[in-house]
């Protein structure tokens, strides 16, 4: 395959192309699990005859658009932007209109082969371990409960396997007696050292755990205790890695960031440069491998079946709905949430248009509906 530039508009690559043409040389070097195997099935067929379609005929002018079926695989590229949009307009019913800060918590890179032998375990220990920390300093330090939606990522942009958990906070809480909004300071969430700290103390804790549980029995590194002890005893003593970002003062500007996060996928086809034989150009540092070792990397992406990336604590968790709207009234801010399609009864085509501001129930040739 000759290289090509890469056009404007939609992009000129695919990462379903690379999948089809190298797929079979990735399985011959790589292991792959039964996911990760269902991953690129569904990437390969995505939008091709093998899942079907449809066409779509214009009355006035009788001119005919064939289309073919998503696979609506949440690793896939190209079937992320309706989700995303769904998302975003069900969060918004739900979110408090205050500042929220963004805070990033990172799995040491001690961890990542552990993450990769038993990646549910560890991840849901991340997601513990950071959303604790944020309730429990709201508690001890402002005497409040605040709403913590958080999300997983397990990338970097040359596609490294990097664990870390994205979460966005509200900047305050709601008194422990339910009295009052307790609000932060807009500038300062808490201190990032202290929640480094403490989210090292509680996944120290989660590993003994899972250890004395036998979890990580079979994993040569861990599984003895002198294997284990000698891991805890560096996990202590390093840094571990929690950064805050300025808050968003903005309810729609929050949404519209957050979703960046939600639905985002290792990499996008937009960012591909250039596609040969035996090369793989994308947009990043050093952004040159070979194909194979390109979808080694991004299907080390790919999560445990039923494996929730997206997680909502505090007064945002699900159980708290009632103690959200007396969180709301305590805030009194008696103004409406951003302008969004409604989720419960906007179409797909609908929801492209509000994404793209492209209306696909209109005939491309003549304009009609």
């Amino acid at each position: 395959m000759a290289a090509r530039p890469a056009s404007a508009g939609r992009p000129h690559f695919d990462i379903a192309d690379i999948v089809r043409q190298h797929r079979d040389a990735l399985e011959a070097e790589v292991h792959l699990t039964l996911a990760q195997l269902r991953v690129l099935s569904a990437i390969g067929l995505c939008r091709t005859a093998a899942l079907g379609g449809h066409v779509d005929v214009c009355r006035a002018c009788g001119y005919e658009h064939p289309s073919y079926n998503s696979c609506r695989n949440r690793h896939c590229p190209k079937c992320q932007a309706l989700a995303q949009e769904r998302w975003i307009a069900a969060r918004s019913k739900r979110l408090l209109d205050v500042p929220h800060f963004h805070v990033v918590f990172t799995l040491p890179g001690e961890l990542r082969a552990l993450a990769r032998y038993r990646p549910r375990a560890i991840f849901d220990a991340l997601f513990t371990a950071a959303s604790e920390t944020l309730l429990d300093l709201g508690d001890s330090r402002l005497g409040a409960r605040p709403g913590v939606t958080a999300v997983l990522h397990t990338w970097t942009r040359d596609l490294r396997f990097h664990p870390h958990v994205h979460a966005i906070v509200t900047a305050g809480g709601l008194a422990t007696d339910s009295s009052r909004w307790v609000a932060s300071s807009t500038k300062y969430l808490f201190p990032v050292k202290v929640m480094g700290e403490l989210l090292r103390g509680k996944m120290l804790d989660a590993l003994r755990r899972l250890h004395a549980d036998g979890a990580f029995r079979g994993f040569d590194a861990f599984d003895d205790p002198e294997g284990f002890e000698r891991l805890a005893t560096r996990l202590a003593r390093v840094r571990w890695h929690v950064y805050a970002k300025k808050p968003f003062r903005k309810a729609l500007h929050l949404l519209r960031y957050l979703g960046r996060y939600t639905h985002r996928v290792a990499i996008s086809s937009s960012r591909l440069v250039a596609i040969t034989d035996d090369a793989v150009t994308f947009r990043t540092k050093n952004g040159k491998t070979t194909p194979v070792e390109f979808l080694r990397r991004f299907i080390q992406h790919v999560l445990p079946d039923g494996l929730h990336k997206i997680r909502h604590y505090g007064l945002y968790a699900g159980v708290n709905a009632a103690t959200l709207v007396v969180a709301r009234t305590a805030i009194s801010c008696g103004r409406n949430t951003p302008a969004r399609v409604d989720v419960t009864s906007a179409s797909w085509p609908e929801l492209l248009l509000a994404i793209t501001g492209r209306d696909v129930t209109r005939c491309p040739r003549c304009g009609g509906a």
